[in-house]
């Protein structure tokens, strides 16, 4: 019997050795096992989070994203066409869109609409003449 003690010993001296993790862990997870749970011990408790959603009204500090560059995009219509017919298309070809003609077109910022508009040619330049700026509250609405 004294020789199977000894050679556990041998064992678990030769895995600290080769691994001094080994060692830790296996007094660790005793330590943890013979650990009884204390009296007195309380659940945490957490406060409730505020929302911060922003309000109609309030105030708030653009300041720290005024310099972030932005992309806006003018949008005349969408179609969807397979493949087939995309590889057919040719100088002169015409793709329909979903719009009718004198419809106002979508100003695009990230991707996000935000207002809708009319072309308009100044000093031979085409530009965009804001008809319809879609709120804060709706845009903020899509964005969720």
């Amino acid at each position: 019997m004294s020789d199977d003690i000894d050679e556990n010993e041998n064992v678990s001296t030769e895995t600290e050795a080769e691994d001094p993790w080994a060692g830790a862990l296996e007094e660790q997870a005793d330590t943890e096992a013979s650990a009884a749970p204390t009296d007195g011990v309380q659940a945490a408790t957490l406060d409730n989070l505020q929302d911060d959603s922003v309000e109609a009204g309030d105030e708030v500090n653009l300041d720290v994203i005024l310099d972030i560059p932005v992309t806006i995009a003018m949008e005349i219509g969408r179609t969807t066409i397979s493949i087939r017919n995309l590889l057919q298309l040719n100088q002169g070809s015409v793709v329909e869109l979903d719009r009718l003609a004198g419809e106002p077109m979508d100003v695009l910022v990230n991707g996000t609409l935000v207002a809708h508009g009319e072309v308009v040619v100044v000093n031979e330049k085409f530009g965009i003449r804001l008809t319809d700026v879609i709120s804060a509250t709706e845009r903020l609405k899509k964005l969720r």
